[in-house]
């Protein structure tokens, strides 16, 4: 049962790495930097060097294989988002989406499922609204990034390829991501709410993101797009309360939206402009959230 992993050296998978070499996947991660990604995967993981944007030197691994997660795309949160950046950051999800639809073509027995990355910034702002994976795209820049990066493989399903859409919430991790800068001003006492502390954030703890991956590749009826997010969401202000809570430390000092443009510019978005977004469909099917709640989630991160 081989597993290619496309961006398979960042957070997400790394945890889906760890998450399918003990169930007995055999585990192909694409890197467009090899000897790094060998060094910071697991024993048996083979590490196959990749351009990002084409499907040659592993189309014949993409042959028979059980699926293709592909991860691949430039971080949203290196930097303030210049009209170079924005460019990166779309074309590098649209030429791995490509690259990922190529080698599914150039297959003789093809893959039995694609799993796509986005994420809720596919809804763009949506105010108190509970938002479920019917609600429509928003109009941002994030919502068209995500629109376009979900469409660059969905032509799979034409080769009879099973397509699911995976839209990830902010995800909680240790080993990187948002959370780890988060906790910061806590551990200093000055932390808080950031803006008003009244828009909505999507969580999810990166061991629920790595077994609902798992388990959209088990679920051979699973096709469409998927909310991974935790079925609790929160407000800003809960998240900083309850992290306060969980660390002892105050939640009293808010970052005002205004300093956050002034210091990042639009990328701002990204915290002060969230969903109310829920896993309709992942909680239909029956999966089981190992942290459904915001305080267990934070527990178990910070000990």
């Amino acid at each position: 049962m081989r597993v290619i992993i496309t961006g398979g050296s960042g957070l997400i998978g790394r945890a889906l790495v760890t998450e399918l070499v003990p169930a007995g996947y055999e585990v192909v991660v694409l890197s467009r930097r090899p000897q790094e990604a060998q060094g910071i995967l697991p024993a048996g993981v083979q590490v196959v060097a990749w351009d990002g944007r084409s499907a040659q030197d592993w189309t014949a691994l993409a042959d028979g294989a059980r699926a293709i997660v592909n991860l691949a795309g430039a971080n949203i949160a290196a930097g303030r988002w210049t009209p170079q950046l924005k460019q990166a950051i779309l074309q590098s999800r649209l030429s791995a989406g490509y690259a990922v639809l190529q080698a599914v073509q150039q297959t003789v027995r093809k893959p039995q499922v694609v799993i796509q990355a986005s994420a809720t910034g596919y809804y763009g702002p949506c105010g108190d609204e509970t938002v479920t994976e019917d609600n429509p795209a928003g109009d941002d820049f994030l919502a068209r990034v995500c629109e376009e990066w979900e469409r660059s493989s969905a032509p799979v399903t034409e080769l009879g390829v099973r397509h699911a859409v995976i839209r990830i919430g902010m995800v909680l991790s240790r080993e990187g991501g948002a959370f780890p800068r988060l906790v910061v001003p806590f551990r200093l006492f000055i932390g808080g709410p950031i803006g008003d502390g009244r828009q909505w954030f999507p969580w999810i703890h990166i061991a629920d993101v790595a077994s609902a991956i798992r388990y959209l590749i088990e679920s051979d009826g699973a096709s469409g797009a998927f909310n991974l997010v935790a079925p609790a969401p929160v407000t800003a202000r809960e998240f900083a309360h309850t992290l306060g809570r969980v660390m002892g430390r105050p939640a009293v000092l808010p970052v005002p939206a205004v300093m956050l443009r002034l210091l990042v510019g639009e990328m701002a978005v990204i915290l002060l402009h969230g969903q109310r977004a829920v896993p309709k469909r992942l909680l239909d099917m029956g999966f089981h959230f190992r942290y459904a709640q915001l305080e267990d989630a934070l527990r178990a991160l910070l000990g």
